[in-house]
């Protein structure tokens, strides 16, 4: 009989051709779902955030004010926040796979529907109906990559789905930008309509079937006791925090920034003002950066990083230079999807139970600050000018720099605690 000491490494081995099984990069099916998530990433931003480029034709179109206008963008990210939760439950029932591919079917078929609403109020209706269907995507693909990658790859996984939310963003915006000044707004949400279109196919063609899933309860008290449980996180409600702070920051400066570049001294056209969001290509790359600056700087390391570069870019947009409005936007989007992809995927390696759950509640905190943000953001830029605008975003990044501050406080008194017992 061997000695009980060769056991141990059987053991050893044996969970390591387990977790072997997970997706890694190089590993068959990694690459197949990168792409797809990466294009429901695209659609998802895209889709959601269609109008916002548009909101200036939008008021002229209506005769309606910069905030009244707004709510085409605040309702569909309302509206997501609050459903992201019930369709995450879904998820966990039916799988992740199939609430993305039904949320994104019919997110698609309402950007269709939605070039051709008669009025504001119409608009304003259909857009938080896209936003409700878009609920089930993000929280499902979260969960989705803590349970088919492997945990080392999980920051660089969820990164590429960010990367992908910003080329969304950015492309969604620069095709409505071009399309509203040669053929008006609604053409122009009719072509993103179609590009999210395009996306969902790719998706449903390339994403691999999971095969870590476990189907859960669909039982209101299991699910009130996982969110119990989420929310009696120290860890987590900060991370939920930190995501919402984040977004109100890009909600507002995105929300508001078409206004003042139409104004003076830019003047700028509806078509250029579009191609202003190529900044997001930024995003893609600080998103995509993100495991390594974790590697790096650590977590709150790189959450310092991101603060400071998007209060930096914060800051230099108050210039009446376009060239530093723009540099000021390379900023602080570089800044927000680092943040967002670094604060995001903890909530994941953070969860032990209930991903998909802890995910929609980051996922509900973000685009409520979506909401907040670009609803507050109009209201301070119709009251402060640009400078309103930016004043709102300092201090939401001043509540990104505490939050931080107190975690890292709380780690080290942890850490205090465990020598002093060992």
């Amino acid at each position: 009989m061997p000695p009980a000491s060769t056991k141990a490494p059987t053991t050893v081995g044996a969970a390591s051709q387990s977790l072997d099984l997970r997706l890694a990069p190089g590993a068959p099916g990694y690459r197949r779902m990168s792409f797809a998530l990466f294009a429901a990433g695209m659609a998802t931003f895209a889709l959601l955030y269609s109008t916002q480029a548009l909101l200036p034709a939008v008021s002229a179109d209506f005769g309606v004010t910069a905030s009244a206008a707004s709510w085409t963008v605040s309702a569909a990210t309302g509206a997501l926040a609050l459903c992201v939760l019930p369709l995450s439950t879904l998820s966990e029932r039916f799988g992740r796979r199939a609430v993305m591919t039904v949320s994104l079917a019919v997110a698609v078929v309402l950007g269709l529907l939605v070039p051709f609403a008669p009025n504001l109020e119409w608009l304003v209706a259909l857009r938080a109906l896209q936003g409700a269907a878009l609920a089930g995507l993000p929280a499902s693909a979260m969960a989705y990559l803590a349970e088919e990658v492997r945990p080392k790859a999980l920051v660089a996984a969820i990164g590429l789905f960010v990367a992908g939310n910003s080329i969304g963003g950015m492309s969604g915006r620069i095709v409505t930008g071009w399309v509203a000044q040669v053929a008006g707004w609604r053409v122009a949400l009719a072509a993103v309509g179609v590009m999210a279109l395009a996306c969902a196919l790719v998706f449903r063609v390339l994403i691999p079937r999971a095969r870590h899933f476990a189907p859960g309860s669909l039982s209101p008290l299991a699910l009130a006791k996982t969110v119990r449980g989420h929310l009696s996180d120290p860890l987590l409600m900060r991370l939920y925090a930190i995501g919402a702070l984040f977004m109100t920051v890009f909600g507002a400066v995105y929300t508001v920034i078409g206004y003042r570049l139409v104004a003076a001294p830019f003047h700028l056209p509806q078509g250029v003002i579009g191609s202003i969001f190529l900044v997001y290509l930024v995003g893609t790359v600080s998103s995509a950066a993100a495991g390594k600056l974790v590697a790096r700087l650590g977590r709150r390391g790189a959450l310092y990083l991101a603060v400071t570069t998007t209060a930096a870019g914060l800051l230099l947009s108050l210039a009446d230079s376009l060239a530093a409005v723009l540099l000021g936007l390379v900023l602080i989007t570089a800044g927000f999807f680092a943040g967002h992809a670094v604060a995001s995927s903890s909530v994941s390696r953070t969860a032990k139970t209930g991903r998909a759950q802890a995910s929609a509640l980051y996922q509900s905190a973000y685009y409520l600050g979506s909401s907040a943000g670009g609803t507050l953001g109009a209201i301070a830029f119709h009251a402060g000018g640009w400078s309103g605008t930016a004043v709102l975003g300092l201090l939401a990044v001043l509540g990104v720099v505490s939050i931080t501050l107190y975690g890292t406080h709380a780690a080290r008194a942890q850490e205090r605690v465990l020598v002093a017992a060992a």
